[in-house]
């Protein structure tokens, strides 16, 4: 599988760079595809226990060979046995999206020379799942924020949201992933940086009195990272040895291989599954990026993902593809409500004191500009109580 590194913007002052403290997989909830996921453990409170020595597992760890260096203590101990034993049947199913996931990042964090163990970040923050969102806002299986995304040249529009696409969304992490280890020139807190923002790994590393070293400073981290970098080495760890756990992939309902398409004109799912033979579940699994199963090829250019033994179909389709059932698929009233930024799908946002717009704009993965149209604002002054339409 191969990929096209996209024009991004140029790279943002270290400010926009943060993530905004995200809450990644390893403490919360995710909203998936209409069900709830939690890992159910407060790893602040949790001692586990396991068969394996420690002697074991340092010996384990060191002949991994990792180029991000790995650390052993009582804290990542409780990780490894976190993924390995206490999360089995998650993690086959996250090794299984490996064989489709893994081409993608191998491309990219290779162009950008990256240590390719920094995959096991995606599976800390969203499983491997594209549709993965938190109760903050981030999304995708990088799980970034609408203001980062943006800034590292993400497209979020009525359409589509790219933080979802495996490709465009995986550039864009190891961009950041790079810049941070830029600044830091070490990998430990670059890691912790990408859930907790540059500025808050600068300001514990301030508070420490100038120390580099993450457990060196892991006191005067937000919460939550201080657990960031152990999962990782846990995620890490798991992946290299869940044969000895029992652990079975399970086969992914993704398709591979895939092929690459750049789409131009309005191109609908259900054209794709009527005419070429797609099962149209297939087109969103590979697609996940459209909010409306429309590709907006009339707008901008676009890219679509079909499994490869449907590539001949789809070229020799030819313009009888976009031309089924057009009336029906690109009703004007709908098409209007979408380019008007919402599908229908809406929530009523009562203010609360303390309120402003960006704040809710992150909230909801949206941007300021979108709730001020929505809400026919001329300016962004809200006030308590007032009742805001937001469409989800």
């Amino acid at each position: 599988m191969s990929f096209s590194v996209p024009s991004f913007a140029q790279d943002s002052p270290e400010d926009s760079l943060a993530l905004e403290l995200s809450d990644s997989l390893v403490h919360v909830y995710y909203i998936r595809q209409g069900s709830v996921h939690s890992m159910s453990y407060d790893m602040e409170v949790e001692r586990f226990s396991s068969a394996v020595s420690d002697e074991e597992f340092v010996r384990r760890l060191r002949d991994m060979n990792s180029f991000i260096p790995l650390s052993y203590n009582d804290i990542v101990k409780n990780y490894c046995i976190l993924y390995s034993e206490k999360l089995k049947s998650p993690m086959e199913e996250v090794i299984g999206q490996c064989e489709y996931y893994w081409p993608i990042f191998n491309d990219i964090f290779s162009y950008y020379g990256l240590p390719l163990e920094l995959r096991a970040l995606a599976i800390i923050e969203s499983r491997l799942q594209p549709t993965a969102t938190s109760r903050m806002g981030a999304k995708g299986p990088w799980q970034f924020m609408y203001r980062t995304a943006r800034g590292y040249g993400l497209r979020i529009d009525s359409w589509m949201d790219e933080r979802m696409d495996p490709v465009r969304s995986t550039v864009a992490a190891a961009k950041y992933l790079k810049n941070a280890y830029e600044i830091f020139g070490d990998w430990q807190l670059a890691i912790a940086s990408y859930n907790c923002g540059i500025g808050n790994v600068n300001k514990a590393i301030r508070r420490s009195g100038g120390k580099r070293d993450f457990w060196d400073i892991y006191t005067y981290l937000p919460r939550e990272t201080r657990g960031y970098l152990p999962a990782f080495e846990g995620a890490l760890y798991a992946l290299h040895y869940y044969k000895e756990y029992g652990i079975t992939p399970k086969k992914a309902a993704i398709a591979v291989p895939v092929d690459t398409f750049h789409i131009k004109k309005q191109l609908h799912f259900e054209q794709i599954a009527a005419v070429v033979g797609v099962p149209k579940e297939t087109v969103t699994q590979l697609n996940p990026q459209y909010l409306h199963e429309i590709i907006p090829g009339k707008e901008y250019p676009c890219v679509l993902r079909l499994p490869m033994k449907f590539t001949n179909g789809f070229i020799e389709a030819g313009d009888s593809l976009y031309a089924y059932d057009t009336a029906r698929l690109f009703n004007p009233v709908k098409i209007r409500k979408i380019m008007e930024g919402g599908s229908g799908n809406s929530i009523i946002y009562k203010v609360k004191s303390g309120d402003v717009l960006g704040k809710i704009a992150r909230r909801y993965g949206v941007s300021v500009a979108q709730i001020k149209k929505w809400n026919h604002l001329k300016s962004d002054t809200i006030r308590i109580g007032q009742n805001l339409t937001i469409f989800k």
